[in-house]
């Protein structure tokens, strides 16, 4: 089926061949165009053509030298106003005075050799009537009547005829009407220059704005390069951490130098072809899907490549252990932090996966667990039996000791006590690494706890001449949790609290209830904690730069025993310190746990 298409309207022709002159004249006259020598050599070139000819011509007779002479001089004067205005460059109406001395230069000429010079009136007046405003039309009507009277009053001829009245009336008439065609048509054309002007500027206006905008792209692509060639070098220059960035769907996109020798795949066998998820374990997918409660085809996505990327995907970040499986069958442990891809409008485009291999790590941590439940167990026994003795030798009534000897006694017990309390620290650990963590939930008086904490440290608080002060909101209620496990996070808290306060300070325990929730504080006025130190101290074995510089004993486990407990009841340890003012410990509690509260629904 073919379309047609209509013909284009074609452009209006001229009307006539005497309007196209005209318009070509107005044009020439407008004052936007010649100077005023230009407009005026028409005029004086035709006056001295007609000059010419009734001179030098048999039949053109001169009836009035004197008129002849006068309009001469007129004319040569409105020829050098010309010349002046042209020269000072005159933007004012004063230069109308060129063309009315030239119309006064025509009347008089005709006073002297009759109607030739007639015609010439119309180039002054088309130069008048070119001018902006309609008031011109009545002015150029005025100036060629008076034109034309000249040549009636400059003879002194008392009576007018008939014939001279009607062509002093009738012919300025037909120079008005003539005058309000030529002026509606500069008018016309001026408002078509302004247009074009306007166009014109608004043209260059574009063009300047083209070239800035072309200048910018350039200079943004040069610099798009440039960061691009950044992003590039410093991604192959990555070969230990594997980078890999991926779609929406988990299809990868990115593959750096450190993901192909982790995973052992050239970028080409992988980018476009290959998704995140074909490297991970699926059972591992799966149980991490169902940690998180996230049930299958809940989104477009798989459930396992969903666990994978949850946070992320809600604008957050991650970092959590995984196996990856290799090229070659192998698997490998893997630390990989996932952060969400934005474009400029910061909408999610996909996924960054950054993979350190922790198999050094995994390994070590392996043999330090190993290592310490083998000592652990190995201190225990010969521990219990040494405090077995201790107590026999004090009980002995056949073999009194001294006073001295019960001293000695005393410092011996306490010590084994200390070391026998490292060991079940240590124990608890190792229980806590390979997940055997024992917690027996019941109905636990948080109240009754920290009573019985305190107690036990107010000696320890006496000693070091540090006040123990403890705070308890009423409205505390019961909470479900195990009693023992959470006596011993709080006399951890307390005791490091007085340990690491200086005499004379002061160490604050409060408990009170936030909604559905318990917070237990510690607050001490000690050493405080250094800022880059506070995210390390649940680390088992690690110790605070402030704790060692003091030469404050301990072995780096309280912490991390206090946080296994209170992550295994659900709950959160925060800590705050500003150095050398105070520190504060806070635990918060769930008041029922989520699986007891569970099973009562």
């Amino acid at each position: 089926m073919s379309a047609s298409v209509a013909p284009l309207p074609e452009r209006p022709r001229s009307r006539g061949r005497f309007g196209g002159i005209v318009r070509s004249v107005v044009v020439a006259l407008s004052p936007q165009n010649p100077s005023p020598v230009i407009k005026q050599s028409a005029t004086a070139f035709a006056f001295a053509a007609g000059l010419y000819l009734v001179v030098n011509v048999p039949g053109f007779g001169v009836t009035d030298w004197s008129a002849v002479w006068a309009a001469t001089a007129l004319m040569v004067l409105a020829v050098g106003f010309a010349v002046v205005f042209t020269t000072v460059h005159q933007k004012t109406h004063m230069v109308l005075i060129v063309p009315v001395l030239s119309l006064f230069a025509i009347g008089i000429m005709q006073a002297g050799v009759g109607a030739l010079f007639t015609t010439l009136t119309i180039l002054p007046i088309l130069w008048i009537a070119a001018e902006e405003g309609r008031r011109w039309v009545f002015f150029t009507v005025v100036a060629a009547t008076a034109s034309l009277s000249l040549e009636v009053f400059w003879q002194g001829e008392a009576v007018v005829t008939v014939h001279d009245a009607a062509r002093i009336v009738f012919t300025p008439l037909v120079f008005g009407l003539a005058a309000i065609v030529i002026n509606e048509i500069s008018r016309q054309s001026r408002r078509r220059v302004r247009a074009n002007r306007d166009l014109m500027q608004q043209r260059e206006a574009m063009l300047e704005d083209a070239v800035g905008y072309m200048r910018q792209l350039r200079e943004n692509e040069g610099r798009m390069r440039a960061a691009d060639q950044l992003t590039r070098s410093v991604l192959n220059s990555v070969t230990v951490q594997a980078v890999i960035g991926t779609n929406l769907t988990g299809l990868i996109d990115v593959w750096n130098p450190g993901a192909q020798s982790l995973l052992g795949l050239e970028p080409t066998e992988v980018q476009s072809r290959r998704h995140i998820f074909d490297f991970h374990v699926a059972d591992e997918l799966e149980n991490r899907a169902r940690e998180l409660n996230y049930p299958a085809g809940a989104t477009v996505l798989n459930p396992g490549f969903s666990a994978l990327v949850e946070k992320a995907r809600l604008g957050g970040a991650e970092e959590h252990e995984w196996t990856w499986v290799r090229a070659d069958g192998s698997t490998l442990p893997v630390s990989v932090a996932v952060t969400p891809r934005v474009d400029q409008e910061g909408a999610t485009i996909g996924y960054i996966f950054v993979g350190t291999d922790i198999t050094v790590r995994k390994e070590v941590t392996k043999l330090q667990d190993e290592f310490v439940g083998l000592v652990s167990h190995e201190l225990c026994t010969p521990l219990t039996s040494i405090l077995g003795y201790l107590e026999l030798m004090r009980e002995d009534k056949e073999s009194p000791l001294s006073e001295e000897h019960m001293r000695f006694l005393e410092v011996a017990e306490r010590n084994a006590h200390r070391l026998l309390h490292l060991v079940g620290d240590l124990l608890f650990t190792a229980q806590v690494a390979s997940d055997k963590f024992p917690v027996k939930l019941a109905d636990v008086d948080l109240r009754t706890v920290i009573t019985a904490s305190v107690t036990s440290a107010r000696p320890a608080s006496q000693a070091s001449n540090v006040l123990l002060l403890h705070e308890m909101a009423e409205d505390v209620p019961i909470i479900t949790g195990d009693a023992v496990r959470l006596g011993q996070a709080c006399d951890n808290l307390i005791s490091n609290a007085i340990k690491f306060t200086p005499r004379g300070g002061t160490v604050k325990v409060t408990l009170k209830r936030d909604g559905d929730w318990v917070v237990i504080a510690v607050k001490d006025t000690g050493m405080g904690i250094p800022a880059d130190e506070l995210d390390k101290l649940s680390t088992r074995f690690f110790r605070a730069s402030t704790a060692t510089r003091n030469a404050v004993q301990g072995v780096g486990l309280g912490l991390s025993v206090t946080k296994a407990i209170v992550t295994s009841h659900h709950g959160q340890l925060d800590m705050e310190s500003e150095l050398g003012v105070s520190t504060t410990l806070t635990m918060t509690l769930p008041v029922r746990q989520p699986a007891e509260a569970h099973s009562a629904a």
